[in-house]
């Protein structure tokens, strides 16, 4: 952990930007380099669908500054579907994908399904198999009441892994993020509606305080929104971003 204050990134799943918005961003020959010019990070969450080939990862970067920065979502074959296990093969072809974003990949993210119980030996094997081959920063979105105990927090540390703070939480313990490595991150869905929901102020300056909490601790805070649905992410994270102080380019 550093001595002094943490760097602190605002952004989105996806770079989606509705009409209503478009004047409040900069130039840009696509639609991710004009959100590069508000926003300083951001999540894709196509991954966890669909592969996309490793130049596809280095055009996304070569539209980006050089300061920006990615997370990635992992496959739901690898989290949904094989539930952690077998997965070896998968990793390595997301892993070889993914790094096509060079410098500019800050991190990968792993939401796991809701009904998947804490297996203390099936999430080791896992995390092993995964930081024999990377050593990127890893947050994990766990949603199933059993990880939110000591023996899980003390497995992620372990491994290096970091927990999602989570908004709407399915446990107390969910809202708040465990940091690995000084990156702490936290996850916006909207509430109380899902994905749709538009935060008020009074939520985002709450949130606003404890970001600058662990800054100030010296930990590297994210917050991704993830209440797409209804295109609110984008003004609430600008919002988030005022009430931070943080820096923001103009649009031109």
């Amino acid at each position: 952990m550093s001595a002094g204050a943490g760097t602190v990134r605002v952004g989105c799943a996806g770079w989606s930007i509705a009409s209503r918005d478009s004047e409040r961003f900069g130039a840009g020959s696509s639609m991710l380099s004009r959100y590069a010019t508000r926003f300083g990070c951001v999540e894709i969450n196509s991954s966890f669908y669909r592969p996309h080939q490793r130049k596809t990862y280095q055009r996304w970067s070569e539209e980006v500054p050089e300061d920006f920065r990615f997370s990635v979502k992992m496959p739901k074959t690898i989290s949904h579907e094989l539930r952690l296990r077998g997965t070896g093969a998968l990793v390595e072809a997301f892993l070889q994908g993914v790094e096509g974003l060079g410098t500019r990949l800050g991190g990968l993210l792993l939401q796991l399904p809701p009904s998947l119980c804490f297996d203390a030996r099936q999430a080791s094997d896992f995390f092993r198999v995964l930081r024999r081959r990377t050593d990127v920063a890893v947050v994990c979105e766990p949603r199933h009441p059993t990880w939110f105990t000591p023996a899980a927090a003390a497995l992620l540390q372990r491994h290096g892994i970091a927990r999602t703070g989570v908004d709407p939480a399915p446990v107390a313990e969910a809202a708040t993020p465990r940091d690995a490595g000084g990156w702490c991150y936290w996850r916006w869905h909207g509430a109380p509606r899902m994905y749709y929901s538009d935060y008020p102020d009074t939520a985002l300056g709450a949130l606003a305080k404890r970001v600058m909490q662990a800054q100030n601790a010296g930990q590297n805070p994210w917050v991704i929104f993830d209440n797409t649905a209804a295109g609110y992410a984008v003004a609430n994270a600008l919002r988030l971003q005022q009430l931070l102080h943080l820096p923001q380019a103009q649009p031109q």
